[in-house]
């Protein structure tokens, strides 16, 4: 039986901008996304009909309600024939503003257009599944607009990073209902790029952390631990509760993660480095 395996590697927000909201509830965005070489694995094989959802190292929905699920009955719908049977390695912490779930959702419908050998297009399904989803299909680099679909692919110098999650997980949903109707300008994108190349602070923010922060004040106690192990550029990204340190090395990079987490043993770290695939 032919079987393939996809990564679906986390992301990070490089900033991100919430500039108002549209009438259907959905809120647009200013945000630089970063894909990074820590994530989720899916193995797809095809069968006659029918989804099949296996999944370790979480305690998820294998129904409907999981998001690589629903990816899969979007897909075949669209194919008009054929099923898979998927197995998830869970590896990302849930609900923690790396894109888990979404890049599930993208590995499983990169996975079915190689199983499929068709030419469906991928980013109108996508789009229907969750803002992130569009651009975890695509990865690497790219600034993103209106609800997070409009993408622009962008050259990113390479970044080491230093991951930290709290064990706390909080709903996009939560984060966005703390704004109260508070919105921002759009990023100054360039003199991001240009502080990511120099390994300088970059003139980013976050504005789903200044709600994060109130309701989760452990999210604040990663940011100040990350400082404290001189990183730099520290946020949170996406709508928490992971937050995230620039280092100037890998190996830097490694030594912190190590003793955050030493500090931190019931906490998740990890270090990481951007990542594109090729495709």
């Amino acid at each position: 039986m032919y079987s393939i395996f996809e990564f679906a590697p986390a992301k990070i927000n490089l900033g991100l901008s919430v500039t108002g909201r549209l009438e259907n509830g959905y809120h647009t965005l200013d945000t630089l996304f970063c894909t990074l070489d820590v994530g989720d694995t899916l193995h797809l094989e095809p069968s006659e009909s029918g989804i099949e959802l296996s999944i370790a190292g979480a305690d998820l929905p294998i129904t409907s309600e999981n998001l690589v699920y629903r990816a899969a009955a979007a897909y075949l719908e669209q194919l008009g024939f054929g099923g898979v049977r998927m197995h998830l390695e869970k590896r990302l912490p849930i609900a923690a503003g790396l894109g888990g779930g979404s890049s599930d959702a993208a590995a499983c419908l990169r996975g079915l257009q190689r199983l499929y050998k068709s030419q469906l297009d991928l980013p109108s399904i996508a789009v229907k599944l969750g803002a992130d989803v569009p651009f975890l299909l695509l990865g690497g680099a790219a600034r993103a607009s209106g609800i997070g679909e409009i993408l622009t692919p962008l050259h990113c110098p390479e970044i080491h990073v230093v991951l930290v999650n709290p064990s706390v997980g909080i709903t996009a949903k939560e984060a966005y209902l703390g704004l109260h109707g508070r919105f921002g300008q759009v990023l100054e994108v360039e003199q991001i790029l240009v502080a990511l190349e120099q390994k300088q602070p970059p003139p980013y923010r976050n504005d789903l952390e200044l709600p994060v922060l109130k309701a989760y004040p452990i999210v604040q106690e990663v940011k100040n631990l990350l400082e404290q192990h001189g990183l730099f550029g520290v946020l949170m990204s996406g709508s928490g509760s992971t937050c995230f340190g620039l280092a100037r090395s890998a190996e830097e990079a490694m030594q912190v993660a190590q003793a955050i987490q030493l500090e931190q043993p019931s906490w998740w770290v990890r270090s990481a480095k951007s990542y594109a695939a090729s495709r």
